[in-house]
């Protein structure tokens, strides 16, 4: 390693730990003011809450033995929301690249049912499948879907076409040229989609819980409000800011061990 590249890695390290440092400093600094300004009566604690009194609302959370119930309904919905669209949608891109025919007819069809609003599904879904876990799962795979697929057989499409006629030369099978040449060219796409999914499965997996759920964070959020419990409201706020910031971080590890 020359000396002018350990100086770059080492000023990008530097400068990597600065912007967390300062993201940590400015959180730090948003929740000190934000108890300051309610504990001096500028902000009403009813309605805003506080800092202090979420970490109390946490606590009896935790104490009731309640917290961990909705945390593992959320997370297991979400996770097998995030596969279920993850594994279609690349099923599916893969099948309408294989396919330009088919690619030609669904297309205006994704791109219909990716500008209704999904919420307006809620209802005709519950009645399908029942007020349950499958109706909020089925919210979560609609709202993600759709994009994924897009997302996904766009980049496909736009695969470096010298590449495959270089596989063709040399007398690749249709297999080869997916699995060699355009499946590791939007590698990178695959995973951004992914990105996106644990976030839009996150979103729908809430929406869910909001139309029929017994527990889940959206059903803490949704109870709070109900009984005019803002605390409870913003603890269940937090919780999801701080869950999807752990999904989000999985995928980006992932990233990384994959570009190593």
């Amino acid at each position: 390693m020359s000396p002018e590249l350990k100086k770059f890695i080492k000023k990008e390290k530097r400068f990597r730990k600065k912007v967390f440092i300062t993201q940590i400093l400015l959180t730090i600094g948003i929740l000190v003011l934000w108890e300051l300004l309610t504990r001096v009566g500028v902000l009403n604690s009813f309605i805003t809450s506080s800092p202090s009194k979420i970490v109390t609302t946490l606590i009896n959370l935790f104490e009731n033995n309640n917290i961990f119930l909705h945390i593992m309904t959320t997370f297991k919905e979400t996770i097998i929301s995030f596969l279920i669209c993850t594994i279609g949608s690349l099923i599916i891109s893969i099948v309408l690249y294989k396919s330009r025919f088919l690619s030609k007819v669904i297309d205006p069809f994704l791109t219909l049912f990716n500008s209704l609003p999904k919420v307006a599904l809620g209802p005709i879904i519950i009645i399908w499948l029942g007020a349950n876990t499958k109706s909020i799962i089925a919210m979560a795979v609609f709202i993600s879907i759709i994009v994924s697929i897009q997302t996904i057989h766009n980049g496909f499409l736009k695969t470096d076409k010298n590449k495959i006629k270089l596989m063709k030369t040399f007398n690749a099978s249709e297999k080869d040229i997916l699995l060699k040449v355009v499946i590791p060219s939007n590698k990178h796409i695959i995973i951004n989609t992914l990105k996106i999914n644990i976030s839009m499965c996150l979103i729908g997996v809430i929406m869910g819980e909001f139309l029929t759920s017994k527990a889940g964070i959206g059903y803490l959020i949704l109870y709070g409000s109900q009984v005019f419990n803002l605390d409870l409201v913003m603890t269940g706020i937090i919780l999801l800011m701080i869950f999807s910031i752990l999904l989000y971080k999985v995928i980006s590890y992932v990233e990384k061990k994959e570009t190593v």
